[in-house]
């Protein structure tokens, strides 16, 4: 049962990896496309802008979600480096917890900003704003969960993830 688990895992982290490169991809047509129609043709394109604007929040907050590992993340840990095990086990906790924390608090007044910007809509493609910024729900989210596991283990474990 665990092996099938962790196939199942590891296939969504495939298919999210694909969604990144697809996002990747389309913005670097996008952006030869208003090259060559802008600089060659004379004929800017507005929407060009205003998608790649939204691939990009789309793809670092989506990757960071679904494709990033935990110890892959950056870290700044000048002084986390420069202290014993000890020190850093409460490190992990105390900032897991309070990163999770305020993120939790955070989410009502996140979900009520987003759900107001689905009236608002892009100038060009017409997209409900709501939709640009929904993934910012599944990012914070990551970021709870994670943040959760890597005080649980600092606690239980005594484990360190960077």
């Amino acid at each position: 049962m665990m092996d099938r688990i962790k196939w199942f895992l590891g296939w969504c982290t495939r298919r999210a990896e694909d969604v990144v490169v697809f996002i990747l991809g389309s913005m670097f047509v996008c952006f030869l496309l208003q090259i060559v129609f802008r600089y060659l043709l004379n004929l800017p394109l507005g929407w060009v802008e205003e998608y790649v604007t939204g691939a990009w929040l789309w793809g670092i907050l989506f990757g960071y979600a679904f494709v990033l590992r935990i110890n892959e993340a950056i870290r700044l840990d000048l002084v986390y480096n420069l202290v014993g095990s000890g020190p850093r086990r409460v490190m992990n906790i105390v900032s897991g917890l309070v990163g999770a924390g305020v993120l939790i608090y955070s989410l009502p007044a996140t979900w009520s900003y987003i759900d107001f910007m689905f009236i608002e809509k892009t100038a060009y493609l017409r997209i409900p704003m709501g939709l640009v910024f929904i993934v910012y729900v599944p990012f914070v989210l990551s970021i709870i969960v994670r943040n959760l596991f890597i005080a649980w283990n600092a606690l239980r474990y005594g484990r360190q993830y960077f």
